[in-house]
């Protein structure tokens, strides 16, 4: 965790697939700032100012989720129901990062109101081009809600 502003959280629970995508925006020269939490109790501890991140200027609000499935503790689709069914959180888009291609995973995080679904890259040519072009449309192309917009309460 880092306590700078972050555009991004990155709901992670692999340190090395968390390492390999900071290795790939290293690579591609991105200067994205994000923010990791390594399950989903600590993800929503961030996302409602609970616990250590109770004041909100340690866990500003991410203009994008990057939400691993398959967490420890609280589930990656619990997490996502709980951002998509909260007035406050629900406009952040969340991108679900996963190594899961079973369709009903895919199903219900749509329903539950995922934005996109990215399968996690098998080799290091793929990973540098999924994320350069999530950078390139979600911190380039596509218009979200303001940060201090997802800030008010």
């Amino acid at each position: 965790m880092t306590d700078v502003e972050s555009p991004l959280l990155f709901i992670e629970d692999n340190d090395d697939d968390f390492e390999v995508v900071l290795w790939a925006m290293k690579k591609l020269s991105l200067s994205i700032p994000i923010t990791r939490c390594i399950d989903g109790d600590e993800a929503l501890d961030y996302l409602y100012h609970r616990q250590e991140f109770a004041r909100p200027e340690t866990s500003p609000r991410p203009a994008l989720i990057l939400l691993d499935l398959n967490l420890i503790s609280v589930d990656g689709r619990d997490v996502l129901q709980a951002v998509k069914s909260d007035p406050d959180l629900r406009r952040i888009p969340v991108i679900i990062w996963t190594s899961s291609e079973d369709p009903k995973d895919i199903d219900v995080s749509f329903q539950l109101g995922a934005n996109s679904y990215i399968l996690k890259p098998m080799n290091m040519k793929q990973l540098l081009e999924v994320v350069e072009t999530l950078n390139k449309y979600w911190f380039g192309v596509s218009v979200s809600p303001a940060t201090d917009l997802l800030s008010e309460k």
